[in-house]
């Protein structure tokens, strides 16, 4: 009997005679299938082998008799009608017709593969037993590989066609809805298959391979349609912690995490560019108006996109040390485009309002769950960090995020942030707060404009719009008053360090966090740090900047000392004695009781009278006032010069100080 009496003869049989015929006919029909190289004839013989004959084998006999021998060929076969039409399409026009019709032949082959591998998948969805992998295991693998080109082909046609799409466009269309229809069914395939503990190493390497495979597909559908993009992610973190134990050593966790990133970014600047427009266009914003109700519908896919990376990462955080670097990234580029940073684009209030609650609200527990994790830290609080100038603002309200959450963490966590790296061997961080000065003085642009950002929350709404400076300022205090003791060294450091920066505003953050360090603390603490600041006065060599940022703090730390501790301070910076008289220039003396006060002035003169008379002796040279003026606390300078040229029989009027 010739194959194609044969055909001709099967496709007239009934479902029974199929079934009572499968042993004889079935091994005729794949020798039939495998020698043929007709598409036309191959895509025949593989309906009538899935759609009379499959039926009729057992679940355990599925792989063996059919998807193993059948399979391979149907990913060769599409493969080379997409090679067939690469190559003729060149000459694709309206006039020529016998190409046109080759290649609508050639496409509508290729949607029929598509419907038979979905026949192939509802066949096996029909069985009411448990699945087990190794009963389908080429049905997959063959099936990703065709969906990939599909989904490729289909995203490039517009390129590929170049102005003659319309010529196919109904087939390409057709392709598109069966290949979804195809995904579909395999993911709820497979989320029907189980793999305990008797799993074999082939049955892991297996899932392996379809949650990356979709991994590649999620990167081609991305701009072809949510719903599919969507569901794909789904399929992809379900399985991935479904089968945690087995996989979690074999997944390439960074490979999901960046294309996560990928896709939470371009979805929020999707969002940003629609917000945009739609403030440029004047629209109502409570039209429910196309652009408005797509950007309400990409706003809940972006949030999606965040709240599955959160989930991801919190089941598989110990595997994502590679990763930190991108997660830092993406909340950075984040914040860089949404206000009140310099570089967002202008949006309404509302839409603003909108975006944070929907998308950057779900951001936050991602930092949350990393904060622990010391790859992290170390990616935040790098000694160098390659920044542009968009973010470094960003980075800058991360660090106050980060110290909000501290607090309530256990004490490892708070080693590893409030006190840098320890030893040669670890990879060099800073402690929070000096990243945090740091990138303060960075945000100069900021700084000057001022941006505004909301000011603390009190019943769930912020107070006002406040300066960097006062957000950083008053979310640094609050860290602050909840500070173990143990770390008030290494803050008293960069306290310091800020301070005797050359940035102005730089140094005024560190001198308000150290004010307010004085007055939440013990007196004798206050009592300490002007005892410190006083002795780093007296090492200054002269006139700098450091000297007048720390003589600006000291006279604002004294008026919070107590009048017992004024007075231990008189005692050990007497001002009778000359080395001192560099910290009694800049000590506010109305602060003291009248008594002290009345004693410390008497000495500030008697200890300048000897300059005072030595100046006056050498004719009253101006060149030499400022001698005397500096052994004269400021707010002394005309009482004492006064007092003293009286003292010595002179004229206080000859001079003015």
């Amino acid at each position: 009997m010739s194959q194609a009496t044969l055909l001709e003869k099967v496709t007239e049989w009934s479902v029974e005679t199929c079934r009572q015929e499968l042993g004889s006919v079935l091994p005729k029909l794949l020798s039939m299938y495998h020698r043929t190289s007709d598409w036309d004839e191959c895509i025949r013989v593989l309906k009538i082998l899935t759609e009379m004959f499959l039926p009729h084998l057992n679940l355990a006999d599925l792989e063996e008799e059919c998807f193993s021998k059948v399979l391979p060929k149907v990913d060769k076969v599409f493969s080379d009608l997409m090679e067939e039409i690469a190559s003729q399409i060149g000459g694709l026009t309206s006039q020529n017709t016998e190409l046109r019709a080759l290649l609508r032949n050639a496409l509508q082959m290729m949607v029929q593969v598509l419907e038979t591998l979905s026949g192939c998948v509802r066949h096996v969805c029909s069985f009411e037993e448990s699945l087990a992998l190794d009963t389908i295991r080429s049905l997959p693998s063959c099936i990703l590989k065709v969906l990939k080109n599909t989904f490729q082909y289909c995203k490039e046609s517009e390129t590929v066609y170049n102005g003659r799409l319309s010529l196919v466009v109904d087939l390409l269309q057709a392709l598109f809805k069966e290949a979804y229809s195809l995904q579909k069914g395999l993911m709820e395939l497979l989320d029907r298959i189980s793999l305990d503990s008797s799993a074999t190493e082939e049955d892991a390497c297996d899932m392996v391979i379809v949650i990356h495979s979709l991994l590649d597909i999620c990167s081609i559908i991305s701009n072809l349609d949510i719903t599919l993009h969507a569901n794909t992610w789904k399929f992809i973190i379900k399985q991935s912690i479904k089968y945690q134990g087995l996989l979690e050593e074999r997944l390439r966790h960074s490979d999901i995490v960046c294309r996560l990133c990928d896709d939470l970014l371009a979805s929020f600047h999707s969002c940003m560019e629609l917000a945009e427009q739609m403030k440029q266009s004047g629209a109502p914003e409570s039209s429910q108006s196309v652009e408005r109700k797509f950007f309400q519908k990409t706003a809940k896919m972006c949030r999606f996109f965040a709240n599955t990376l959160v989930h991801y990462i919190k089941e598989f955080k110990p595997y994502l040390s590679k990763s930190c670097g991108r997660l830092h990234h993406l909340y950075l580029q984040m914040y860089s485009k949404f206000p009140p940073s310099v570089y967002a684009p202008v949006i309404s209030d509302a839409h603003c309002n909108e975006i944070n609650s929907v998308i950057l609200v779900a951001m936050d527990p991602l930092i949350t769950h990393l904060l622990p994790f010391r790859p992290f830290a170390e990616v935040v609080l790098a000694e160098t960090q390659q920044f542009g100038p968009e973010l470094v603002f960003p980075q800058c309200l991360l660090l106050v995020n980060i110290m909000d959450k501290l607090p309530s963490l256990p004490e490892e966590v708070l080693n590893l942030w409030f006190q840098g790296s320890q030893f040669h061997e670890e990879t060099p961080r800073l402690p929070v707060f000096q990243a945090l000065f740091l990138s303060f003085q960075q945000c100069s642009t900021e700084r000057a404009v001022p941006i505004l950002v909301p000011g603390v929350m009190m019943n769930g709404q912020a107070q006002s719009q406040v300066t960097l400076h006062q957000h950083a300022c008053v979310h640094l205090s609050a860290c602050i008053a909840s500070l173990p003791p143990a770390y008030f060294p290494q803050l008293e450091h960069t306290l310091l360090t800020a301070l005797l920066c050359p940035d102005a505003q730089t140094a005024l953050l560190a001198a308000d966090a150290w004010c307010f360090l004085v007055r939440y603390g013990t007196a004798e603490l206050c009592q300490h740090h002007v005892t410190l600041v006083s002795h780093l006065i007296k090492s200054c060599p002269g006139d700098c900047y450091q000297l007048s940022q720390l003589t600006f703090l000291l006279r604002r730390m004294f008026v919070m000392m107590t009048p017992n501790h004024q007075i231990e301070f008189v005692e050990k910076f007497s001002s009778r004695e000359p080395q001192n008289l560099c910290i009694w220039q800049h000590v506010p003396l109305r602060e003291f009781a009248l008594d002290v006060r009345k004693r410390v002035e008497d000495d500030i003169v008697k200890s300048a009278i000897p300059v005072c008379t030595s100046w006056l002796d050498g004719g009253c040279k101006l060149g030499q006032l400022e001698k005397v003026v500096r052994r004269l606390p400021l707010g002394l300078r005309r009482i004492s010069f006064t007092r003293v040229c009286l003292f010595c029989g002179s004229n206080p009027n000859t001079a003015v100080v």
